[in-house]
């Protein structure tokens, strides 16, 4: 097996045996990747790819949409207002190729990724449940 099929190997199973913390801190992670690479691309006049990089995170926020469950805790449907937030600005930014609106997504986007991160990391705060996705 050469390097790039151990990697797809090594990356599968991670997805399959990661916790609902651990997928939601994986999705943060992929979705704040996905931006920086949407500003290099705008800034760089490659509309292929940040249209592709831009919907791979608008699909992100989707997931997170879909995922969460609003019943689950106080905050929920205020986060769930974020993701609408974040998913029209996204679209909008691949509209008019705004790196801008990019950069402003990822800084909304940072905080929040932070929080989950430090929240699956803290015992006690079942945040390993499934209702603590998205």
């Amino acid at each position: 097996m050469n390097q790039a099929a151990l990697l797809n190997k090594f990356r599968r199973e991670a997805l399959t045996t990661a916790s609902p913390a651990q997928l939601l801190t994986m999705l943060y992670d992929r979705l704040l990747l996905d931006l920086d690479r949407a500003v290099v691309a705008i800034e760089a006049g490659d509309t292929p790819g940040a249209n592709e990089q831009l919907g791979h995170a608008q699909q992100i926020v989707h997931e997170l949409r879909c995922s969460l469950d609003v019943g689950a805790w106080d905050g929920a449907p205020q986060l769930l207002d974020v993701y609408n937030y974040l998913y029209a600005e996204l679209v909008t930014a691949n509209v008019r190729r705004d790196a801008g609106k990019v950069s402003a997504c990822r800084a909304l986007v940072a905080p929040l990724r932070d929080a989950w991160h430090q929240a699956a990391a803290t015992p006690g705060t079942g945040v390993s449940s499934t209702t603590a996705v998205g």
